[in-house]
């Protein structure tokens, strides 16, 4: 076999393998006899069928897997030999040869192969990024407070309904009544909001229900009747107020403390300011070290000045995912996968440059922090230990999830060892502030 190498740039290689028919014999040979003796055909006992008809039936197939090992042996072995660090695997180049599928005929392949770029750099305290520290001000705890206690609030008998209430009405219209519908005023449009406005238990008046009540799946439900029946009707009601529901924020007292912070840890309004204020501060640290992550991430990947190979990546990208995108699609979000992908490659240099490593405990941790994060999504903080360490499992029985795990452990261990090392700039922002930054 030839081989003939041709180094299109620093990133980009093509290979030419020459195949001659004695480089695939052999195998072709061991491959037919192993059909012949597991093969069964008609008239024939096992392994006795004539050479002849194997090759007619499974000739081709074998032919095919016969010089394929051949290339991926020759493509491996090149690749070790030389020391390659690809990107991807080798794509068919587009200038690929056509080859006449018979047996005992030479063969020529080209292959296209993107390469990783190298790159050395240090991290020093000479390096600089900004890291913001968010002020807390008093309008983000009065927020927070209001917001907390309207959280542990409830709905409570109202006098006139205002725009954030809601009324228990009847509807009529001839002989189709509804009794006791709950209706939101928020979701009222058009001059039937006004109608609602101020309206009191006893109050009665006229609305047009389609023009009142534009999404037609819950106009449908508050009456009672499927979509399709709407149409059908005089959209216009007799609405009959029966009460008025009103929702009250929780009182700040201790009972609210308790259900807030836990038993006793809270008790006078001064205390209560004080734990909104120690919130504010890890939350606003969490989305502090969220964005600096971010801008050392994109500070490293600048620094390295990662180059890739991108049409290549583009073409392997499309191979792939076997049809799952089109080109097109990979063009229009390839700027968003081209800045992870260099991450990826500064992320594993920095990984052995510190010497770091992911243990298998570290993976464990991470899926049981997500597992908790994903319960308080759902409002749940207080969730066992027993019930997260289940949920980790599950997380980490799915391959995917695994890889994943295993990259944010990465990005965490990464991340840290670097934030040692360069300096943090410090700027203090109001939140608004922080929160219009691109």
């Amino acid at each position: 076999m030839n081989i003939q190498k041709n180094q299109i740039d620093d990133l980009n290689l093509q290979l030419t393998l020459d195949i001659a028919a004695g480089d695939y014999a052999e195998i072709e040979k061991k491959k037919l006899n192993e059909r012949l003796r597991n093969t069964e055909l008609k008239g024939f006992r096992r392994g006795k069928a004539p050479m002849s008809l194997i090759k007619k039936f499974y000739g081709d197939q074998i032919l095919v897997e016969s010089v394929n090992a051949v290339i991926s042996d020759a493509l491996d072995g090149f690749i070790k030999e030389n020391d390659l660090h690809l990107l991807g695997e080798p794509l068919s180049s587009e200038d690929q040869p056509k080859n006449e599928w018979e047996s005992g005929k030479d063969f020529t392949f080209k292959f296209d192969m993107g390469l990783s770029p190298k790159f050395d750099f240090d991290v020093t305290d000479a390096d600089s990024v900004t890291y913001y520290d968010i002020t807390v001000t008093e309008a983000a705890k009065k927020e927070m407070k209001e917001n907390m206690l309207k959280q542990m609030g409830s709905m409570q008998e109202g006098q006139a309904a205002g725009e954030e209430d809601y009324v228990i009405a009847d509807f009529e219209n001839g002989a189709h009544k509804v009794e006791g519908a709950y209706v939101s005023l928020r979701n009222v449009a058009g001059d039937a909001r006004s109608k609602f406005l101020g309206c009191k238990a006893g109050d009665s008046f006229e609305v047009n229900v389609t023009e009142a009540f534009e999404n037609e799946t819950d106009r449908a439900s508050m009456l009672k009747m499927k979509k399709e029946e709407l149409a059908a009707i005089d959209p216009v009601f007799k609405v009959t107020i029966v009460n008025v529901k009103t929702f009250v924020p929780a009182e700040a007292n201790q009972e609210t403390f308790d259900k807030l912070f836990g038993e006793g840890k809270v008790k006078t309004d001064a205390d209560f300011t004080k734990a909104v204020a120690e919130r504010l501060k890890a939350n606003y640290k969490e989305e502090a070290d969220y964005r600096f992550s971010k801008d050392l991430r994109d500070y490293l990947v600048e620094k390295a000045a990662v180059t890739l190979p991108e049409d290549f990546l583009k073409r392997w990208l499309v191979e792939a995912n076997e049809g799952k995108f089109t080109k097109e699609e990979i063009e229009k979000d390839f700027d968003a996968f081209k800045q992870d992908f260099k991450w990826d490659l500064v992320r594993s240099y920095l990984l052995q440059k510190f010497g770091l490593t992911v243990e298998e405990k570290d993976v464990e941790e991470a899926a049981e922090a997500f597992a908790a994060y994903q319960y308080a999504m759902y409002g749940m903080g207080n969730v066992p230990q027993e019930l997260i360490k289940n949920a980790a499992k599950n997380i980490l029985s799915d391959q995917k999830q695994v890889r994943r795990m295993i990259e944010n452990v990465e990005d965490r261990k990464v991340i840290e060892a670097v934030k040692e090392k360069v300096t943090l700039a410090h700027k203090k922002i109001s939140v608004a502030k922080f929160r219009e930054l691109k």
